[in-house]
């Protein structure tokens, strides 16, 4: 069994050693959750279709990396490359694998993060076949791939983390397109799956399921600024004083990475400030309706 080491403990890298993919490692969750497991000497194999994206951050990384170890401010022990990669696309996902094994002799940590939201049309009428299998093929077959990669190289080792990108969409209702909601949900039902079949192997499977964030795809896809939309989920949001954002997403990836987390497996994380156990339908109608009467709530009396 992988224990923590006493070495990675006291300089507190705590994926020193792990070789780790991210899938839509280019932007948004992916981009910091490998800056982050590089930090935590990770051998991060970053890939993505961005490739000018993903080429680019690689090599700020590294520069970034080898200036601050010659000037003594720390030991850099981590390295991170890019790799081509359309995770809907078997071949693709199969050389992505045998490239991580040729290169590091292993695979520990496979992150199937890549994801698209789809057309931004909440009517089942309006929702296109074409969108439908778009969102499907990268989604949820994706994932699907880049587990079946993950396990066939792990299953001989005994060891490994499997992790998705999920969604509050993964939960409840409402809040996303049907095509992107479904894929949520299925995937959330892979994990679970994978956890059962997998387990016997020592290889723990795990879903991560932000809320709103501001990512270029939220971004995009409501085509407004990050401030606006940073500025909609805090008014939104459960848990007031704070502001969502990639970093919140990539320390829960690394906690559930690392073997702080060994016994953790068939978790759906919820990174969403409290968000999916809250439905404020019935009390903003509610505030709305004594408003437009001028009336006002004290929680016990209508005044």
């Amino acid at each position: 069994m992988n224990g923590t080491s006493p070495i990675a403990a006291i300089d507190g890298k705590r994926l020193k050693g792990k070789v780790a993919i991210i899938t839509g490692g280019a932007s948004g969750f992916g981009e910091a959750t490998a800056r982050l497991f590089f930090q935590h000497g990770a051998k991060v194999i970053l890939a993505d279709v961005q490739d000018d994206k993903g080429l680019s951050i690689c090599y700020e990384i590294m520069s970034s990396a080898t200036t601050a170890t010659n000037n003594h401010h720390h030991d850099h022990i981590g390295s991170i490359s890019y790799v081509h990669c359309n995770v809907s696309d078997e071949t693709d996902m199969k050389n992505l694998i045998d490239q991580t094994i040729t290169n590091h002799g292993k695979l520990d940590i496979m992150y199937s993060n890549a994801g698209i939201s789809g057309d931004v049309d909440f009517t089942i009428a309006g929702t296109t076949n074409e969108n439908f299998k778009k969102v499907f093929d990268v989604n949820v077959f994706g994932g699907f791939l880049a587990a079946k990669h993950a396990a066939r190289v792990m299953i001989p080792e005994k060891s490994g983390v499997i992790l998705f990108t999920a969604s509050l969409a993964s939960i409840i209702g409402g809040q996303s397109p049907h095509a992107y909601t479904m894929s949520k949900h299925a995937i959330v039902g892979l994990m679970k799956n994978l956890c059962t079949e997998l387990g016997q192997y020592g290889i723990r499977v795990n879903a991560i399921s932000p809320g709103g964030v501001a990512t270029p795809i939220l971004v995009n896809a409501l085509k407004m600024d990050k401030k606006t939309i940073d500025e909609l989920l805090c008014k939104a949001t459960v848990l007031k004083g704070v502001t969502p954002d990639v970093e919140d997403v990539a320390n829960a990836a690394l906690y559930l990475a690392s073997d702080e987390a060994k016994y953790v497996s068939g978790v759906n994380f919820m990174i969403d400030g409290g968000a999916g156990i809250a439905n404020p339908s019935f009390s903003m109608v509610l505030q709305n309706f004594l408003a437009s009467n001028g009336l006002t709530f004290d929680g016990a009396n209508v005044c």
